[in-house]
């Protein structure tokens, strides 16, 4: 049977990508039938990524069957997975994020999490030697990856080991890597043709806060000004959002990419309090900057209080 590989329910370049990429690894290398999934409509900048390397787009699944055979990769989180995630068969799991917990597995697996900012790096390390194999496809998928993960190498997630796994596939492609990352980046501030609510479920994640349910939400943009100027209209959909996912709050943050901070919609009191809480800033309007913040996995969720 054919092994499903997919990531996330919203596919960011590194989950629409490494799928991809581990999918070719295990069907032309390992010799094991494997397809690229996906959870849901990959954003603009992972669009812009397949036609650029001339990927074919992955299926996109709702659910997987029971005893389905499948690799999970960038996330390991049930609540960003299918419904039925933990009736299929869980092969592996490759992921660069906290351990969540709540995955069942029929058996023991090899499960590889580390620190480092991209999904697509582990995957190179994990296929050694044989990563030279790796047509300029999949070469253009795994430094499309990283470069979005780290943001062009300025988010402090990156880590040495992405920074030069990039530099070695753009030297292999003949890509320079501040044009190629302005076109990706360019192409994920595109954002003219989603509407709130898909632009609030975007790039986010579900977690929970000392009871608190909190939906994360991370627009990250070389044009702030386009999702600022819908500021009353997003933050009116926030609360919709909020009440049809079954959370407490969102907290929708808009990343300048360029400028290298963070803009925090404030609609309510509840958000009010907890940013002041949580990032030491006192908040007087219906927005707050907070300088440096880039990253949410370091900056902003492990300083979530609540």
């Amino acid at each position: 049977m054919t092994i499903q590989v997919f990531g996330h329910k919203a596919p960011d370049t590194d989950a629409t990508g490494s799928p991809i990429i581990w999918a070719w690894y295990l069907s032309e290398v390992a010799g094991t039938p494997a397809e690229a999934r996906l959870l849901g409509e990959p954003n603009t900048e992972a669009a812009f990524v397949l036609d650029r390397w001339n990927l074919p787009r992955p299926q996109i699944i709702a659910d997987v069957d029971e005893g389905a055979p499948v690799v999970i990769v960038d996330t390991n989180n049930p609540d960003e997975l299918p419904p039925s995630v933990n009736q299929a068969d869980i092969l592996e799991i490759i992921d660069h994020h906290k351990l969540t917990g709540g995955l069942q597995t029929k058996g023991p697996i090899n499960v590889t999490v580390r620190a480092v900012a991209c999904t697509a790096t582990i995957l190179h390390d994990l296929m050694g030697a044989e990563a030279e194999r790796m047509p300029e496809s999949i070469k253009g998928a795994m430094l499309s990856c990283i470069l979005s993960d780290t943001l062009e190498f300025r988010s402090p997630t990156t880590t040495d080991a992405d920074k030069a796994l990039a530099e070695k596939l753009a030297a292999d492609l003949g890509v320079s890597i501040p044009d190629y990352a302005a076109e990706m980046f360019a192409a994920k501030s595109d954002v003219s043709a989603f509407t709130d609510a898909e632009l609030i479920r975007m790039d986010s994640k579900v977690g929970d806060f000392d009871g608190t349910k909190l939906r994360i939400s991370v627009l990250e943009t070389t044009a702030p000004e386009i999702p600022l100027g819908r500021k009353d209209s997003l933050m009116r959909t926030m609360q919709d959002v909020a009440a049809e996912d079954g959370v407490d709050q969102v907290m929708l943050f808009i990343v300048d990419i360029i400028r290298e901070e963070a803009t925090l919609l404030v609609p309510n009191e509840r958000v009010k309090a907890i940013a002041e809480a949580s990032f030491g800033q006192s908040v007087s309007g219906d927005t707050v900057v907070l300088p440096g913040v880039m990253s949410r996995k370091k900056q902003i969720i492990p300083n979530i209080k609540v």
